[in-house]
């Protein structure tokens, strides 16, 4: 069906899915930006893409070199990427075993800024992990998702024209031992979790992915569409 386009959001409780399985960084950081370009165009409907990165090191626009703890050269004998992005946050690892979420959404329709729309990811992720018997919070004064072991979630989000992209990358069977090249968001004392690690068990990441279509759908209002 052609989508009408017009100078106001997109009319519509639906939400695309775009499940890319494994895919280098910058091939997706690519998809983001031309996403983003239609949704602020207003072509296409709120969108969330799913993806496991292969190693990767990105560092927020505001975040310090000095918190990544080895050099570039050394990051590419070990197979690891290095970017530096649009997003808010400071240094953070991606790789496989860890499920990557891009919101591309419009948020100013319905929603009072970009704060509140981080807190209801945050909430996203908290209500995924309860669906796995995990016990989850939010940090009073840094963003991300919390348990009693650690931090299991980073988020950093850029909006443009009132429309997001970057995201929330969360633990699942990460290798943990590449967060020990970085301070994760500028943090030396910072401990960092995988589910499986809390559950002592390999975690299904369909599973995973099921869960987080759901609670974005329920709290963000929406329908999916795969």
């Amino acid at each position: 069906m052609q989508q009408k386009i017009n100078n106001h959001p997109y009319q519509t409780r639906r939400l695309d899915i775009l499940d890319l399985g494994r895919k280098n960084y910058k091939e997706v950081w690519d998809i983001q930006l031309e996403l983003h370009k239609n949704r602020v165009e207003n072509r296409i409907p709120d969108t969330l893409i799913l993806v496991e990165h292969n190693p990767v090191i990105t560092l927020g626009k505001s975040g310090l070199q000095n918190n990544i703890l080895i050099s570039e050269e050394e990051l590419q004998k070990k197979g690891i990427e290095f970017y530096q992005v649009e997003r808010g946050g400071d240094a953070t690892f991606h790789g496989p075993g860890q499920l990557v979420g891009y919101p591309i959404f419009n948020i100013k329709q319905g929603l009072a800024g970009i704060r509140p729309f981080i807190e209801k990811i945050e909430e996203v992720i908290i209500r995924v992990l309860h669906d796995f018997r995990i016990s989850a919070k939010k940090h009073e004064k840094m963003i991300g998702v919390w348990t009693d072991e650690g931090k299991i979630c980073s988020i950093g989000i850029a909006v443009r024209r009132w429309v997001s992209f970057h995201g929330f990358a969360l633990n699942v069977n990460t290798d943990l031992s590449y967060f020990d090249l970085i301070y994760p968001c500028g943090y030396k004392e910072i401990k960092i979790v995988s589910m499986k690690k809390i559950l002592n068990n390999e975690i299904s990441m369909d599973m995973v992915k099921e869960r987080v279509i759901k609670n974005f759908c329920v709290l963000f209002q929406k329908e999916s569409k795969n």
